[in-house]
């Protein structure tokens, strides 16, 4: 890592998109929160995207976490794909802060996991069902769990006859889950270097995953995941997002 310039105080405060490899994003067009425009500042090897904070602090609202985003995107888009995307709401007073609190004890992992991003793009998968229509299809399906069921109708249960036939719908949704799950992760996780799987956001989500490709292999990717929608059908709802920031792949806690 080169030598790291003098430090500047920053007046006014300071917010902070992104890192790219020096020199970073030039010429960009768009705007940063609060309408501010969008500057690089360069700390020996590193760029970061900032512009002016208006506010001391920013609510993670839709419309500043969108700006966030945008930010990057746009940078990323301009030819800069090397990015290193900064936690929202990040606010700075002094460029030494920076300086020692990320580049002096993280300066060479940071070097690293550019590295490890370059020519890379991260793209995410959501994949959604209808929970009550998946228990209707099971029964029709089972044949045996389908006459339990059905044995059990009209009667007074005891607790041992509703935790029997509970668990045994439980498995049965569980076991259909899996087998989705599974045929995403077979077509889908041979075409990425790495794979993150989050948890779901909602009751109707059952997968949630991040995937690390090759820039130019996006193609095949989305072909791919037009695959798995065609297989499922009207079963499924596939939310895939093919250009991001690689959150997933660049967090504080890989670089060490």
């Amino acid at each position: 890592m080169q030598a790291i310039s003098t430090v500047i105080p920053c007046d006014p405060s300071l917010y902070l998109y992104g890192i790219f490899p020096a020199p970073g994003p030039k010429g960009l067009v768009v705007k940063g929160l609060d309408d501010q425009p969008i500057q690089t500042h360069v700390i020996g090897d590193f760029a970061f995207l900032y512009s002016v904070a208006k506010q001391s602090r920013y609510l993670a609202s839709r419309k500043h976490l969108l700006g966030h985003e945008r930010v990057l995107e746009a940078a990323m888009q301009a030819g800069d794909r090397t990015l290193l995307p900064l936690q929202f709401g990040l606010i700075i007073e002094t460029w030494e802060r920076v300086v020692t609190e990320l580049l002096m004890p993280h300066g060479e992992a940071l070097q690293r996991l550019f590295a490890s991003l370059a020519g890379q793009r991260e793209v995410g998968v959501k994949v959604l069902w209808q929970p009550d229509e998946e228990l209707n299809q099971l029964m029709a399906a089972d044949d045996t769990l389908r006459q339990q069921r059905d044995r059990l109708e009209g009667r007074q249960l005891s607790m041992d006859e509703v935790v029997t036939i509970g668990q045994a719908i439980e498995r049965g949704v569980e076991a259909r889950k899996t087998a989705v799950m599974d045929a995403f992760r077979e077509r889908l996780n041979p075409l990425a270097n790495r794979v993150i799987e989050n948890d779901p956001l909602t009751d109707a989500m059952i997968y949630n995953a991040a995937y690390l490709i090759p820039w130019d292999q996006e193609p095949a990717f989305g072909a791919a995941i037009e695959a798995l929608d065609s297989t499922f059908e009207d079963r499924l709802r596939i939310r895939y997002n093919n250009f991001t920031a690689p959150y997933n792949f660049a967090q504080l806690d890989q670089l060490d």
